[in-house]
């Protein structure tokens, strides 16, 4: 029964191997965020090495990407982490939320909850590995952002308007 139940699973870890899926390697760069904000070389540095694998159109896969399941469960963050954050389609968004998504940004990096600890564990990734300096050069970064659209744009055109429930 065992060897049974064994073959079984060797032959769906084989299978599954062959099942394609998308990539996140499109590079489209049309509405990336430096297109609209200063984005400063050593900002640009962190934002690829900590921040771009999930965020942005630019994935770089690390060899064990090519070994199923690992490989659809990294599809998956990724996909996950565009959905929160793009910064390759950012200048797309309206203000209001490009404003938020600073916002969010700072609060993840201050808390420590961006990078992942899944990304950074055992050694992998170690670019990023944010010291304390690092946070707060992106932290400080994306403030001037926010200090940017508030000093270009009017006030009402920057806040998240309240969704309010269809009428029944």
């Amino acid at each position: 029964m065992i060897k049974k139940i064994s073959i079984a699973v060797l032959v769906i870890l084989v299978v599954i191997q062959f099942i394609p899926y998308e990539k996140n390697d499109s590079n489209d760069m049309t509405y990336d965020v430096s297109k609209s904000y200063n984005v400063p070389e050593n900002v640009q540095t962190l934002l690829k090495g900590a921040c771009n694998d999930c965020h942005s159109n630019q994935t770089v896969y690390p060899w064990y990407s090519k070994i199923e399941p690992i490989g659809f469960w990294l599809n998956n963050h990724i996909v996950d982490g565009k959905r929160h954050l793009n910064f390759s389609n950012f200048t797309q968004l309206p203000l209001a939320v490009q404003n938020h998504k600073f916002e969010e940004t700072i609060e993840m990096v201050e808390e420590k909850e961006m990078p992942l600890e899944s990304y950074t564990a055992m050694g992998l990734h170690p670019e990023a590995n944010l010291s304390d300096s690092d946070r707060q050069v992106l932290i400080d970064w994306a403030k001037d952002q926010m200090a940017y659209l508030k000093a270009t744009y009017p006030a009402d055109s920057l806040v998240m308007k309240r969704r309010t429930p269809p009428a029944q």
